[in-house]
């Protein structure tokens, strides 16, 4: 009785407000791989499309010898998408456009992105591959997080490392090809290692450190090929850095302040600073706020006159200095005796 009774209480259980609206989802199961991408085929869109869409990019001007160079073989790969381009020398533009054979709707997308990493000095054998389904973009603006600019010149080259040694690491461990160019870093992969270059990226440049990114992707990797591990939670295996608050160097004391006995440090005083006398309390103690315009005037002209004498006399004087002769050294005058 007792275990039928406990029975109904779970079954007439009040249902939760989160979990009142759920159901079962017969096409969701723990088998299917929701970052896979399914090809799409001419067969998906066999009519193509109802409207000509079309985009533009800008390009600098060392970029043109090695564009022209490239542009039959961007031509010959755009046209297996049926997507037009054309390369405008004189408005230093590169410009993709669907046509009436295109037929999927996503290639202009990726024909825009083909054309900004052109732009951006990715080289085209690599700017290529973003055609392909399973390859992506992202274009990460640095140079905006951070003002000064010594200190964005110091932590971009601590993304790149030594012979870039940090940015290789980084491509083994998020499988994308980075390419760090001017105020931006290119990224190209797929969609769960863009969003681990982005974080490190800008992790970097806000100062911490890419190693420690570097260090939890690597055990990271290691625990993900335990099947056992792979419904427990890592948190326990990653490692924690903790935050370490440098102290800065206290200036040295000169050696007239140690021959004098001072200290940098100011005594402490319970009384305010004095106050100090304002523009009128000044004005009222040499008199000159009680003078006219006119005899300001008069008065700033004179002393203005007397500046312009001191200077005139030190430049005559410099000028003056170099037609002295200097002293000759070794010439010693004897007096000869009559």
């Amino acid at each position: 009785m007792g275990e039928e009774e406990s029975a109904n209480k779970e079954e007439t259980a009040p249902v939760s407000k989160n979990n009142k609206y759920r159901k079962d989802k017969p096409w969701d199961h723990e088998g299917i791989d929701h970052w896979k991408i399914e090809p799409f085929t001419k067969e998906h869109n066999p009519i193509g499309l109802l409207e000509e869409s079309s985009f533009a990019v800008l390009f600098p001007k060392y970029r043109e010898k090695y564009l022209r160079e490239v542009w039959p073989a961007v031509t010959r790969a755009l046209k297996e998408s049926s997507v037009a381009c054309e390369l405008n020398l004189v408005e230093g533009t590169m410009t993709v456009r669907t046509t009436r054979k295109t037929w999927d709707p996503f290639a202009i997308i990726k024909s825009r992105d083909l054309i900004k990493l052109l732009a951006r000095s990715v080289p085209a054998p690599q700017a290529l591959k973003i055609l392909q389904d399973d390859m992506q973009c992202d274009i990460i603006k640095i140079s905006g997080i951070i003002r000064n600019k010594e200190k964005f010149v110091k932590r971009r080259q601590r993304l790149i490392g030594p012979n870039g040694s940090t940015l290789k690491a980084l491509e083994l461990l998020t499988n994308c090809y980075i390419l760090v160019q001017g105020n931006t870093v290119n990224a190209m992969g797929p969609y769960q290692g863009l969003k681990t270059v982005r974080k490190v990226v800008e992790d970097c440049i806000k100062n911490i450190h890419p190693i420690y990114h570097i260090k939890t992707l690597m055990i990271k990797r290691e625990l993900a090929k335990d099947p056992a591990l792979a419904s427990e939670n890592w948190d326990r295996f990653l490692p924690k850095f903790k935050k370490k608050n440098v102290k800065r160097k206290t200036p040295l004391q000169t050696k007239k302040e140690k021959e004098q006995g001072k200290s940098t440090k100011r005594e402490y005083t319970p009384f305010p600073p004095p106050q100090q006398p304002s523009k009128i309390d000044l004005e009222l103690e040499s008199g000159e706020y009680f003078l006219t315009e006119q005899q300001k005037r008069h008065q700033a002209a004179i002393k203005k006159s007397a500046k312009q004498e001191e200077r005139v006399a030190d430049r005559k004087k410099e000028r003056e200095e170099a037609f002295i002769a200097p002293k000759e050294k070794g010439s010693k005058k004897t007096n000869t005796r009559l």
